[in-house]
């Protein structure tokens, strides 16, 4: 399933999902909790992103999977680029599940109204960690999809 789409190799195909979304899941939920004004404009946008984003990583580190499987790459230096490669993409998806399960908890802690913007009975030291854990888990993401695309792009343009 995650080999092959249409003939071509899913990975690259998927890849372009998780670049986008992870991105915009962290900016978005960074957002969320910093800016309160933003609340009313960006939640559904924020519950969406973190419902598609773990799941275009989950796609594009299963067909980078299926991908590496293949003949052409069974030993060799570049397997153990591949293994650098898998490494971060695995950490980028528990970055990521992380970054959705906290955006999700604050979307639905937070109750917004025409009118205004408040805490729905939480105690406020939830919701410091809440906001903690989002700004922290958004960094990390925009890090590991960094690394991780960097460096599946240096295994392509340097000829593995």
């Amino acid at each position: 399933m995650f080999d092959r789409v249409l003939g071509l190799p899913a990975h690259p195909l998927f890849i372009h999902a998780a670049v986008v979304l992870v991105p915009l899941l962290a900016l978005a939920g960074i957002l969320y909790v910093v800016w309160p004004g933003s609340r009313r404009h960006i939640r559904w946008p924020l519950i969406a992103l973190a419902v598609a984003a773990p799941g275009a990583v989950f796609f594009a580190k299963e067909s980078g999977e299926a991908f590496s499987e293949s003949p052409n790459f069974a030993a060799g230096p570049i397997q153990e680029r591949i293994e650098q490669h898998e490494d971060l993409a695995n950490t980028l998806f528990l970055v990521v599940l992380g970054l959705a399960i906290v955006a999700l908890v604050m979307a639905f802690m937070v109750n917004v109204t025409a009118g205004s913007v408040s805490l729905i009975k939480a105690p406020v030291v939830v919701h410091w960690v809440v906001v903690v854990a989002v700004v922290a888990l958004g960094a990390a993401a925009f890090y590991y999809v960094f690394r991780a695309g960097d460096t599946g792009a240096h295994m392509v343009w340097e000829g593995f």
